[in-house]
């Protein structure tokens, strides 16, 4: 699959920026987001999320031991519960600013667009996604394990710069 690059502009602050996030603002900020590990996260999983200034990852871990093979790569990771995780103190959602950007990172997509985001991450579908619905950007990098539709298995980048992203599907074979 080749890259595809989405634009977001927007103007604005929010509410629920990360302290030590708030000062990137001329600085490309590396984001690798995946989804859908049940219990399995293969080695070259490890090797792209490499350089990763933050690890997104929207739901189904299913082993709690995944994330802390994510931890050991060093960067933030950040984790929502999916429909197959057992941990209650997962958050179903979370949302987030990075550079003037409101994100929300969930497992399951909504059927309506949110009206409090830019951009929606989320998982499930096992299938990676760069759609506009109304003013929301949606975004799912696809499977690690168990692709849908004839998708191969992904994860993805998310990088951002001045309220500028660029989303990258990462095909795993």
């Amino acid at each position: 699959m080749a890259s595809v690059t989405a634009l977001v502009f927007v103007s604005g602050s929010s509410k629920f920026p990360l302290e030590d996030m708030q000062d990137k603002s001329k600085e490309t900020l590396r984001i690798f987001v995946l989804a859908d590990t049940h219990n399995r996260l293969p080695e070259k999983v490890k090797e792209i999320a490499n350089n990763a200034d933050e690890i997104w990852h929207l739901g189904d871990v299913c082993a709690e031991t995944i994330l802390d093979e994510l931890r050991a790569i060093g960067p933030r990771v950040i984790v929502v519960r999916g429909n197959c995780d057992s941990n209650f103190e997962w958050p179903l959602a979370v949302d987030l600013e990075r550079a003037g950007l409101k994100f929300r990172l969930q497992h399951i997509p909504p059927s309506q667009p949110p009206d409090d985001v830019d951009v929606l991450l989320h998982g499930h579908t096992h299938v990676a996604r760069n759609e506009r619905c109304g003013n929301v950007l949606f975004l799912n990098p696809g499977c690690v394990t168990r692709p849908n539709r004839g998708s191969p298995p992904s994860v993805a980048w998310l990088e951002i710069i001045d309220e500028r992203i660029d989303w990258k599907v990462v095909p795993l074979h």
